[in-house]
C-alpha cells in the first residue's frame, strides 16, 4: 500500500513538473516571437527572456536526479550532459559576460528558438504520456524536429561561447585566477570556454545519433513504451 502511494506521488510530481515545463518554454517561445528585432531596439531578445530561462533551465536540473533515482528510464550520462551543456551556456556564458557580447550575439535566438520548440513539445510528449495518451502528430514531432532542431541548437550555443571566447581573450583577468597566489591554484575562463567548445565535437555526434536511433525505435514499428 506503502509502495502504490509513493508511486502515486511520484506520478503527480511528474505531471506537475513536466506540465509547469510546457507552460514555461510556451512563454519563452511567445517572448522570442513578440520580441522586437529592429536595428534601433535596444533590448535584445536574451535582455527579454532572460529571468524565464534562467529558471526553467536551471529547473532542468531535477531531470538529473530524476534519471540517477529511477524516477524516469532516462540514461543519468546523456540527461546530465544535455542538462549542464545549456546551464553552461546560460550561467558560464550569457550571464558571465558583458551585454554587448554574448547576450547579443546571433547565437542566442539560433538557441531559444531550438531550445523553446524542443521543450514544448519534449515536455508535453512526456506530460500526454504519462496520461497514457500521445497522439501520433506528437510523436511524431518528437521524433523528427530534432533532425533540424538540434543542429540549430548547437549553432546557437557555439556562437554565444565563441562570442564569450572573444571577450575572454582580449580580457585575460576576466573570470580567471592566476597566480601566484595563496592558494597555488590557476583557472583561465578563457580555456575553460575553448575546452567547452572542443567537447561539443565528440559528444554532440552521440546525442545526435542517439535521437536517431530513438526515432527508429519509436517511429520504426517498435511499440515500447517509456515512462516518463
Amino acid at each position: 500500500m506503502k509502495s502504490k502511494k509513493s508511486n502515486n506521488i511520484g506520478l503527480l510530481y511528474l505531471k506537475t513538473y513536466n506540465l509547469l515545463q510546457v507552460f514555461g518554454w510556451s512563454y519563452i517561445f511567445y517572448k522570442f516571437m513578440v520580441n522586437d528585432y529592429s536595428p534601433i531596439s535596444k533590448a535584445t531578445l536574451w535582455y527579454n527572456v532572460k529571468w524565464p530561462v534562467i529558471i526553467f533551465q536551471h529547473a532542468a536540473i531535477l531531470e538529473i536526479f530524476h534519471a540517477v533515482t529511477g524516477l524516469v528510464k532516462s540514461n543519468p550520462v546523456i540527461t546530465t550532459f544535455q542538462v549542464f551543456s545549456r546551464i553552461i551556456v546560460v550561467s558560464g556564458v550569457l550571464l558571465a559576460t558583458p551585454d554587448s557580447y554574448a547576450p547579443s550575439s546571433f547565437g542566442v535566438p539560433l538557441a531559444i528558438l531550438a531550445w523553446s520548440i524542443t521543450e514544448i513539445i519534449r515536455y508535453s510528449f512526456y506530460y500526454l504520456n504519462l496520461n497514457n495518451f500521445v497522439p501520433y502528430f506528437l510523436t511524431w514531432l518528437r521524433y523528427t524536429l530534432f533532425i533540424a532542431l538540434y543542429p540549430i541548437g548547437i549553432t546557437g550555443e557555439l556562437l554565444c561561447l565563441y562570442s564569450a571566447v572573444n571577450y575572454a581573450s582580449s580580457h585575460p583577468d576576466f573570470w580567471s585566477y592566476r597566480l601566484p597566489n595563496s592558494w597555488n591554484f590557476i583557472f583561465s575562463y578563457y580555456c575553460v570556454l575553448v575546452a567547452i567548445m572542443l567537447s561539443y565535437i565528440p559528444l554532440f555526434p552521440r546525442l545526435y545519433l542517439h535521437m536517431f536511433a530513438q526515432r527508429r525505435k519509436i517511429i520504426g514499428g517498435e511499440t515500447s513504451k517509456k515512462s516518463h
